[in-house]
């Protein structure tokens, strides 16, 4: 009997829930009569709508809502304003810019704040597949030409063109650039050549006639004394042989003297 009970409250239940879905439906289809006006997120009503505002799904992409304006989202980097200091590149955490500089052989422009521009970029690609929308690169631009926009939305087929290039040189270009500063460099090692090469003739040119060599230092020794025979030596005789000198004596030390105290006259003695 109890089963038969559990059987027929299951089914009671499943009925309600039904009702109560299915009551919670048709009253939001009938609040979306009327379309959701566009609210930016900023706005302190935007968590407060009422039930009966009507519908809350846009028709993306043809209907979207405003993003904030500090949001991080794609790269962008302005060429005209970047100087290739290369330090994008070494403060992203994931490696996804990859610049390859090519040095000019002056000056090649200045940027919209007047930083002077000295290298050319071949390439300056930005993977947005790696990127971790950090803006640590942002950050330490010192142009601040690189930036983050508010497109958020490049989503593709091929993760390939997720790389985005902003080199503002074609390859036959970079070719040039490079061939150029080579043969600035290899022009400026001639002319240190060459001008090594003209001092070291002038300074020859001066010094024909070079001064003799000092000879070097020999050192002298004197001349060995023969050594007389035993023969030659007169003999020395016991009266002839004289005793050491003994050593003088030492000297007293010194002792100060005081003269004698004259006892003073008395009045008898002058009488």
């Amino acid at each position: 009997m109890s089963a038969i009970n559990l059987y027929f409250k299951a089914i009671l239940s499943g009925v309600q829930s039904t009702r109560n879905g299915m009551a919670l439906t048709w009253k939001h289809a009938w609040s979306a009569r009327k379309s959701r006006k566009v609210q930016q997120i900023q706005d302190p009503e935007y968590f407060n709508a009422s039930e009966n505002t009507g519908i809350f799904t846009l028709e993306y992409p043809h209907q979207k809502i405003p993003v904030p304006v500090n949001g991080r989202y794609q790269l962008h980097n302005e060429m005209d304003d970047c100087i290739v200091c290369d330090k994008c590149v070494k403060v992203c955490p994931v490696d996804c810019i990859e610049i390859d500089p090519i040095k000019a052989t002056g000056l090649v422009g200045h940027t919209s704040d007047g930083s002077p521009i000295r290298l050319y970029a071949e390439k300056f690609d930005i993977d947005m597949s790696k990127c971790c929308f950090c803006g640590l690169c942002t950050t330490v631009c010192p142009t601040e030409c690189l930036t983050m926009t508010s497109e958020y939305d490049f989503s593709v087929f091929d993760v390939k063109e997720h790389t985005f290039g902003f080199a503002n040189l074609t390859k036959e270009q970079a070719d040039e650039k490079r061939q150029l500063y080579e043969q600035f460099v290899a022009e400026k090692e001639a002319m240190k050549a060459s001008a090594s090469v003209s001092t070291e003739a002038l300074v020859q040119k001066e010094g024909d006639e070079k001064p003799a060599a000092k000879p070097a230092f020999k050192p002298s020794f004197k001349p060995k004394i023969p050594i007389a025979n035993t023969e030659d030596i007169p003999s020395v005789t016991e009266n002839q042989v004289t005793e050491p000198e003994k050593p003088a004596a030492p000297k007293p030390a010194f002792k100060p003297s005081f003269k004698p105290k004259i006892p003073p006259k008395t009045q008898d003695d002058h009488e």
